[in-house]
């Protein structure tokens, strides 16, 4: 679930854009190596040339290494200066292209990094958190999205990007859709290896337990899909991050029916309106309605806005609000009807938001950003409520976006994908903390982090868990040993957003790269024992 605020007004649409610009579905990053004794980057150039066209690399020294570097950078607290870049920038065409960057980079110790959206919060899958030589692989022009619609299957390529698959299968039929993410810029390959939700998440779990197949380029530069890669790095990359095991060319997905009318409807209450007790009620109510209603909440200063996606009609919805949320007051008027594909843009745009608005992969909105997650197993008192909202109105506070879970979600095993915030979870929290200014340490904002803090009492312990698409590496980094990263030190954020399938998760980097061949400051390092 990336973060919006959708309502008629400018600031609130505005808003929008600017939480969609900076949202993040994860990163889908790979970085080989280990690397060899004194790399020559010119080696790697020549490998590379060998088999990749010249108009598709790009160089520090090219015209447009600037523009294509920066095209999808987010977070501009990393268009700086002191942020360390790639030394090339490879932007691949066919998988053969990915085979032979992966070879040419592990034969000259030229780590890669893997940019599919890049709305990474933490930039990983452009620049590195040390001084190193890489190279980036940019799969924005690896995009196709192919619909079987008999079949109700699609095969996505990473590069694309999620308003891209929710218009190809509109246009294929409007009997089916995909249930990912909100905002439509998010890269395929990201969303889809770190789980993946939207508004249907409680009808249909997340976008990787949809997966059917996959085509991968491993360690050794081989092109694999379900059947020659086995069940266990099937398992890993549905959900286990996108760092860690290979590059993920393109995913086979099973698309899902939906209704010819949906309803939307969106709600604000301010705390002088009764937030606090609403809010305090829908954690209990939301996780427990039918799965064809989610309704989630976007809390901002003084009002949370109560967003909702049903499937199914106003005639239908009104009854179901009156007889489990009569608190919240829905009336018909709120009802906004239309058809699935309609409500996609809608939902982050509002009433000005349009189907082709789906296929924009631009956004000019620019900001700061840190964020930070959490879950919620056991309802959160309210008078703790009174004192969040107090939060939201500190000097630079940001925005909390609530997501219930229940539904299909509580049915699906903790361990059936890497993803395990399954049964019994209320919902999921992010802390969206934003600032403007001039330069990478323009007016850097805490906000986020003490509000972090303020909430351990009540979320998720031992381990305190978060979501891996909201990359934060406030909860550790890994440490290299001996040219492999350490799972003790892996241990320290994995089991936080894999809690016990993070050991699996260990085993089959070991089984697939013992080496750590792919690596970054957060990927499953191999647990050799």
């Amino acid at each position: 679930m990336q973060p919006t605020m959708a309502t008629s007004s400018p600031r609130a649409s505005a808003l929008a854009l600017l939480l969609c610009a900076l949202s993040a579905s994860s990163f889908h990053v790979a970085i080989s190596g280990p690397p060899s004794p004194a790399p020559g980057k010119d080696d790697f150039l020549s490998c590379l040339t060998k088999a990749v066209p010249p108009r598709l690399l790009f160089a520090k020294s090219s015209p447009a290494y600037g523009s294509v570097w920066s095209s999808t950078v987010r977070n501009i607290k990393f268009l700086s200066d002191k942020t360390v870049k790639p030394l090339y920038i490879v932007t691949p065409t066919e998988p053969c292209h990915i085979q032979a960057t992966v070879s040419c980079g592990r034969r000259h110790g030229m780590r890669l990094r893997v940019r599919s959206g890049g709305h990474d919060y933490e930039g990983l899958s452009y620049r590195s958190d040390k001084a190193e030589p890489f190279a980036v692989v940019d799969l924005s022009k690896m995009r196709q999205v192919r619909i079987d619609g008999k079949q109700a299957t699609a095969w996505v390529d990473s590069g694309a990007q999620l308003g891209e698959i929710y218009y190809a299968v509109a246009k294929e039929t409007p009997k089916l859709g995909f249930p990912a993410g909100v905002c439509a810029t998010i890269g395929v390959g990201g969303h889809f290896s770190g789980g993946g939700f939207g508004m249907m998440l409680r009808k249909y779990g997340t976008a990787a337990d949809l997966v059917i197949d996959a085509k991968v380029v491993d360690s050794e530069g081989r092109l694999l899909d379900r059947k020659s890669m086995g069940e266990d790095l099937f398992w890993a990359i549905r959900g286990g991050g996108g760092a860690s095991f290979g590059i993920v060319v393109s995913w086979q997905v099973k698309l899902v029916p939906v209704p010819p009318t949906v309803t939307v409807f969106q709600i604000h209450k301010g705390v002088k309106d009764g937030a606090v007790d609403l809010v305090a009620k829908w954690q209990q109510v939301a996780p427990s309605l039918p799965e064809d209603l989610m309704i989630r909440i976007l809390a901002m200063g003084q009002d949370a806005l109560f967003e909702a996606l049903f499937l199914g009609t106003c005639k239908d919805l009104v009854p179901l609000m009156g007889a489990r949320f009569p608190e919240l007051g829905m009336k018909p008027a709120d009802c906004n009807e239309m058809s699935w594909i309609q409500s996609v843009p809608y939902i982050p745009l509002g009433k000005t938001g349009t189907v082709k608005d789906l296929l924009n992969r631009t956004s000019n909105i620019r900001a700061f950003g840190k964020y930070k997650s959490d879950y919620v197993r056991d309802p959160i008192p309210r008078a703790v409520w009174e004192k969040i909202f107090g939060w939201l109105v500190k000097p630079g506070a940001g925005v909390m976006i609530m997501d219930p879970y229940g539904g299909r979600m509580g049915s699906i095993a903790d361990d059936a994908t890497p993803f395990p915030h399954r049964q019994g979870m209320l919902f999921n929290i992010q802390y969206v903390n934003y600032w403007f200014g001039e330069g990478a340490g323009a007016l850097p904002n805490q906000w986020s982090r003490d509000m972090y803090a303020f909430m351990e009492p009540y979320v998720t312990k031992n381990p305190r868990q978060a979501y891996v698409n909201y990359r934060d590496m406030d909860l550790g980094v890994n440490q290299v040993v001996g040219d492999v990263s350490t799972y003790e030190s892996g241990k320290v954020w994995g089991e936080k957003y894999f809690k016990g399938n993070f050991e699996r998760l260990a085993r089959t980097k070991a089984k697939v790269d013992p080496q750590d061949y792919f690596r970054n400051e957060q990927s499953i390092p191999p647990l050799l024992k």
